[in-house]
């Protein structure tokens, strides 16, 4: 019964999207229905309202339905959707002071001599409004309103004009910052964790292993990673959409011809150029490179692009005025001071020491509040100007408050569609599919593609993402990025716009363009155009590093970027270490050889044999790893024949342990309903007969493992050992190689330091002979806290420590604490004659071997990657690595 309820929560909802209801009602709307209904069925058919459904009962779904709609406001994580509003402000406020009119006539007249020259402004322009605006609605009308019956005077095909100003204009849902990018980033945080769970608790049911290794868990991701991961496939889409209308143009030129500039292209014209272009893209480079270079979250960043949006509006809303432009430099000039001095100064209000200081504050007080009345000028003139900031203001409240309010709908429609077990029978048809994760991941592009005929984005994100994305996200086979998956739907869903009956990319065009366009025109106008879109999913599928490479690299070489030893960067920073070996071994095998010949003869036997036995290990640093790389050979060579049964058996595995799960929630649910209703009743009979139906199904299923199963995996598990063992062996080896040479520096460089605190360690025979216990006790503490700034004092520090514990004791030992002195001075003594000799003559020579073996054998030491390693190592990661062997 629980699918017939499925079945009909679906008919419901289609049902009333079909009939024109709104989407923010229909979604909760039929799971309440639903949910209602099921309850209903349940108490008067079978004598509990909890019968029909797959789990739980109608109170604990409801009550889900509301902690989801809580969870979209009320958890402090969940801060990625403020950015809507914000970027929403921005792509209207642009529209609405008609700077993308300025850059679609100066981009055709530039363009347009050449042949497919309009197509190819109108591509240009949507590619850049895409990362200005984002509002596919009204980047198609303002390029509907302009560009379309300048293309048709100029004997423009009507199907390739339309099709190339309705596929522009959809630009702005991939191109970042886009709206469908941060749901599609809020809806996968939630999916990374559930994603996350499950492989955890596969891994613990496949080896017995309690805890997952970190860098076999899912990945998180945030909005922005999403933008930086759906920059290059976004460009890689203008570039087919532009070497598509070349194409077009040079074999049939009758349709897209040369346009002849009437004008001259002089000075006048190029300054026109820079005046419609630098704009936008100053706005693109700050709101984008702010969220690059880590200065700003996401949700900074929007704001920093409604300001900016605002600043513009304001001197184009005023253009040919007296002054228009006096508000946008007050606040450049005044924004590049800020920079200045803080770059410069010390600016914390709450460390100022000098009158330096308290200049460099007032200056920079000065000019925030210069920045501030240029931005509240520049809003008094989009509010007294046609009233636009009134309308941007109204817009983006309507476009923010449907996109919340379709939230918080899906969230109670996904809450029915699990109560039912929908997302248990997706997952069976997904994981039941020959072919593995692509087969998966291929019918899931195909539903969503096919939704994208009737849904809105909006619908398809928040309804089928939390759905599917989790089981895609889980299977440790392809082991995709939470950033890749968003990328795909995203691009995916872009289609929604442009396939008819409901593309409404074509609506907004149809309510612009003249009545000589037929509607089938339009139609024919963006199959080329879908088609590209499906070929660029198609790229984006195959080359991963498309999507990955960005957000790996702005990670690796940010402040904030994790350590080297940080477990996921193993893998790749030793692919670059072996070829680092390969092309460099010669060079670092000769600095390790002139290590052997120092002179450690006048060091303490404990510092010298700790140097001796690192240098052998780095120079075993070469076999280790040449040994770890031919075990993982041996896994891949092993692999082929192991991976189809391992994938055979888990299938197997996965449906036994479910059973004996459903197996357990019945007998519970049988138990709990005996307890509460005497007698046998219906509703007894059905929970038997489903606990007879699945222990029979588990008794089916055990005995189609393999025989040879167990000793299968063993064998192949073995060989996974020998490989995490060599890999753990060269990294503790390397380890070992490098931390004695970092101390052995620091030990030498804090002779001077060491020096500095002689005289008072010498001094303390003279306090302890003469003064109190406590005094003494004191002035040892004050000297052990000097000692802690000093590198490799230790012994020095016990001797003392014993010293002060003598004379704290209830009778002072005075000759026990002077003995200790003692023997503390003459350790003294020693370390500062080793280490000033060693100043002399080895420092140098040890500080060449630290920098010759820093990038290799010391990398995992390093406080972070350098920037070219991080680069390689962003490289390598931007792939997706099979983790499923050992699962």
């Amino acid at each position: 019964m629980e699918l017939v309820f499925l079945a009909l929560l679906i008919v419901i909802m289609a049902s009333a999207l079909a009939s024109g209801f709104p989407v923010a009602f229909a979604l909760p709307g039929s799971a309440i229905i639903t949910i209602g209904l099921a309850a209903g069925a349940g108490e008067l058919f079978a004598g509990d309202a909890a019968a029909y459904f797959a789990q739980g009962g109608p109170m604990n779904w409801l009550s889900a339905g509301v902690t989801n709609f809580r969870g979209i406001y009320w958890e402090v994580e969940r801060d990625t959707l403020i950015a809507i509003p914000l970027f929403v402000f921005m792509g209207i406020m642009l529209q609405r002071s008609k700077i993308a009119e300025d850059l679609l006539v100066t981009m055709a007249q530039l363009f347009g001599p050449i042949r497919g020259g309009l197509g190819i402004a109108v591509v240009f322009v949507g590619a850049l409004l895409a990362a200005t605006t984002g509002i596919v609605g009204a980047t198609v009308v303002a390029m509907g309103l302009i560009s379309l019956p300048a293309m048709m005077r100029n004997n423009y095909s009507n199907s390739l004009a339309t099709g190339t100003i309705a596929a522009s204009g959809t630009l702005g849902q991939i191109i970042p910052p886009s709206i469908v990018l941060i749901i599609l980033a809020d809806q996968l945080a939630s999916a990374v964790d559930q994603a996350d769970v499950t492989r955890k608790a596969y891994y613990k049911t496949a080896t017995g292993q309690f805890s997952l290794p970190s860098e076999f868990g899912v990945a998180s991701t945030s909005a922005g990673d999403m933008f930086m991961g759906a920059l290059l496939p976004g460009l890689v889409l203008v570039g087919l959409y532009m070497v598509y209308i070349l194409i077009l143009s040079f074999f049939r030129p009758n349709v897209a011809p040369a346009v002849a500039f009437s004008g001259s292209y002089d000075r006048k014209f190029a300054v026109k150029v820079l005046l419609s272009l630098v704009p936008p893209l100053t706005l693109i480079l700050v709101v984008l490179g702010s969220i690059i270079t880590g200065v700003a979250t996401v949700n900074q960043a929007g704001a920093i692009g409604a300001i900016g949006s605002t600043i513009m509006a304001g001197y184009r809303l005023y253009e040919g005025r007296s002054h228009a432009f006096t508000p946008a430099i007050i606040s450049f000039l005044s924004l590049g001071a800020l920079i200045l001095i803080t770059n410069s100064f010390n600016v914390n209000v709450k460390d100022i020491k000098t009158s330096e200081d308290v200049f460099a504050v007032t200056i920079a007080a000065v000019a925030c509040t210069i920045f501030v009345i240029s931005i509240l000028w520049s809003l008094l003139r989009t509010y007294a100007t046609d009233n636009t900031l009134h309308g941007v203001m109204m817009e983006t409240a309507k476009t923010s408050s449907l996109v919340f309010i379709i939230l918080l709908g899906a969230a109670m429609l996904t809450a029915a569609f699990r109560a039912f077990g929908g997302e248990d029978l997706v997952r069976e048809f997904l994981t039941g599919l020959p072919g593995g994760f692509w087969a998966q991941f291929i019918v899931v592009m195909a539903v969503i593609f096919v939704l994208g005929f009737f849904l809105d984005f909006i619908e398809i994100a928040v309804v089928v993402v939390p759905i599917v994305a989790p089981i895609l996200l889980m299977d440790p086979s392809a082991n995709v990025t939470a950033v890749w998956l968003g990328v795909m739907i995203g691009l995916n869903i872009q289609t929604s716009f442009l396939t008819p009956p409901f593309g409404f990319a074509l609506f907004y065009l149809r309510g612009v363009a003249p009545s000589s366009v037929r509607t089938i025109e339009m139609y024919k106008g963006v199959i080329p155009f879908i088609g590209l879109q499906l070929l660029a999913l198609v790229i984006v599928a195959m080359t991963p590093q498309l999507v990955n490479y960005l957000p790996s690299r702005i990670s690796l070489t940010a402040e904030t970027a994790p350590p080297p030893r940080n477990p996921r960067l193993q893998v790749c920073m030793e692919e670059y270490i072996n070829q680092a070996f390969t092309t460099r071994g010669s060079e670092i095998r000769s600095v390790i050889s002139d290590a052997r010949v120092w002179d450690l003869s006048y060091m303490p036997k404990k510092q010298s044999r700790a140097i001796t036995t690192s240098i052998d290990k780095a120079d075993s640093a070469f076999k280790l790893l040449d040994t770890a790389f031919r075990a993982s050979q041996a896994v891949e060579d092993a692999a082929g024949a192991f991976r189809p049964i391992q994938r055979k058996v888990r299938l197997i595995e996965a449906k036994i342990a479910k059973d004996v799960a459903e197996a357990k929630e019945l007998k519970k649910s049988l138990s709990q309903s005996k307890r509460q209703q005497a007698g046998a009743t219906k509703r007894h009979e059905t929970l038997a007969l489903k606990i007879a139906k699945l222990e029979s199904e588990i008794k089916e299923l055990r005995p189609t493992i393999p025989g040879d199963w167990k000793q299968t995996y063993k064998t192949f598990n073995a060989i996974l050992k020998a490989e995490k063992k060599a890999r753990q062996i060269y990294r503790r080896t390397t380890d070992q190689a490098y931390v004695p040479i970092q101390e052995l520096v620091a030990t030498i460089q804090a002779v001077d330091a060491l020096t500095g605190v002689a005289d008072r360690i010498r001094g303390l025979e003279g306090v302890i002979s003469t003064n109190s216990p406590t005094e003494v006790e004191a002035e040892i503490k004050a000297v052990e806290r000097l000692l802690n700034k000093v590198a490799a004092t230790s012994d020095i520090k016990s001797s003392l420590t014993k010293a002060r514990r003598a004379m704290k004791a209830k009778k002072p030992k005075l000759k026990k604490a002077l003995a200790e002195h003692a023997k503390a001075v003459a350790l003294l003594d020693g370390e500062i004659a080793w280490r000033t000799k060693a100043q002399g003559q080895l420092l140098s020579k040890v500080q060449a071997y630290e920098a010759g073996i820093r990038d290799t054998i010391g990398l995992r030491q390093q406080p972070r990657l350098p920037r070219n390693i991080a680069l390689e190592v962003a490289s390598c990661g931007a792939g997706h690595r099979d983790i499923s062997l050992h699962f």
